[in-house]
């Protein structure tokens, strides 16, 4: 029976998760398989990836060939060197000691690169937070000078209205005391001529005196 290591996908829809499987070669991608050996979660940066690299090392023994995403992550965790170890174990090139003292540092030197990896990560994130918290302070000032733009306007327009209003009714008081000036001219301007009908007009005690006069005239 041939073997493959290959990926069974789990997950939602456009968020996919997936199992690190050893299956049977003629069995549907996420069908029957013969053992789970990790999982990988392309959803994180970077990925996670959990392996049980001692059970992928035997079915790599055992004759079982990775798929090419499969390979990868294998070889990302390190059971493809592992596995390369061990045939240099058999072989008798390399003692126990040695491959592993060797695995140690590979894994300490991966770990190292992939703790890197996180900080850089890390810090972009913080970086773009600060740009993205800028931006939005900046936004709200702007919001803010608007608002207060928008008052003052208001304010002067309002001031603006109360001052026309108080023109107007200046320009009103001003009309009609233009109107009412000229009929106290005609009132001044008809008085001297009641003096002189006053003037005209002879008095009481001149009356007598002309009739006694045209009397003793007569007699």
């Amino acid at each position: 029976m041939s073997v493959k290591i290959r990926l069974q996908r789990h997950g939602k829809k456009g968020k996919p998760f997936y199992w690190v499987v050893a299956a049977d070669a003629r069995s549907k991608r996420d069908g029957k398989y013969l053992e789970k050996i990790g999982t990988y979660n392309p959803n994180t940066n970077p990925a996670t990836i959990d392996l049980n690299i001692d059970s992928a090392v035997q079915w790599l023994h055992n004759g079982a060939q990775p798929t090419d995403t499969a390979r990868a992550i294998l070889s990302y965790k390190g059971a493809l060197l592992k596995h390369h170890l061990d045939g240099g174990i058999r072989k008798g090139a390399l003692t126990q000691e040695q491959a592993d003292a060797k695995l140690a540092a590979w894994l300490e030197a991966k770990s190292g690169k992939v703790d890197s990896k996180k900080e850089g990560l890390t810090k972009v994130q913080a970086d773009v937070r600060a740009k993205a918290l800028k931006a939005e302070k900046e936004v709200n000032a702007k919001r803010l000078a608007a608002a207060a733009q928008a008052e003052v306007e208001a304010t002067e327009e309002v001031v603006a209205e109360e001052e026309g209003v108080s023109e107007e009714e200046v320009v009103a008081a001003e009309e009609v005391a233009v109107a009412e000036a000229p009929a106290e001219e005609v009132v001044a301007e008809e008085a001297p001529v009641a003096e002189v009908a006053t003037e005209e007009a002879p008095t009481a005690e001149e009356t007598p005196k002309a009739e006694e006069n045209n009397e003793t005239t007569e007699a």
